[in-house]
């Protein structure tokens, strides 16, 4: 590991971010993931960009959807955060063991997370090892809940290698 990369990895392990659970659904399939890679981009229109590991099992279905459901994990739920970050959707249906609805555009909302928005996606963008969903809101629910930081899902065994 070189001297740069060795520093970028301190630099980001100190940051400590919200983890956001990332659900799809295209056609019968439903996938989602934890992912840290979340943040607005745009302020006028509201736009933001959700990136998603093409190792990912949630990636295959992800670019065939039409809207992704961003979920702010609350902290205290690593139980949620550890299904959807460390189970894989080629095992197991994630959905079968949390409690959820369908959401606008169809995107899977979680009710276990009371912050969360669903964005219609508007372009992928290839980005190294991960694809980029700019999307767009269409709905809401945001009631403030203290979320999850990555220093608690830092030490979680990912479902499939980053």
């Amino acid at each position: 590991m070189s001297d740069l990369q060795r520093d970028m990895e301190t630099l980001g392990g100190h940051l400590d971010y919200p983890m956001f659970i990332v659900t799809a659904r295209s056609g019968d399939r439903t996938g989602g993931c934890l992912v840290g890679f979340c943040t607005q981009c745009s302020v006028d229109p509201a736009l933001y960009a959700v990136f998603i590991s093409r190792k990912n099992f949630t990636h295959g279905i992800a670019v065939e959807a039409d809207a992704l459901g961003v979920h702010v994990v609350p902290r205290g739920r690593e139980d949620l955060a550890r299904l959807f970050g460390e189970a894989t959707g080629d095992d197991i249906d994630k959905f079968e063991l949390c409690e959820w609805e369908p959401g606008p555009l169809g995107a899977p909302i979680l009710e276990s997370c009371k912050d969360w928005f669903v964005g219609s996606i508007l372009t992928r963008v290839e980005t190294g090892d991960h694809t980029g969903f700019v999307i767009e809101p269409v709905a809401a629910e945001a009631h403030g809940e203290e979320f999850l930081p990555f220093s608690v899902a830092a030490h979680f065994t990912p479902g499939h290698e980053a």
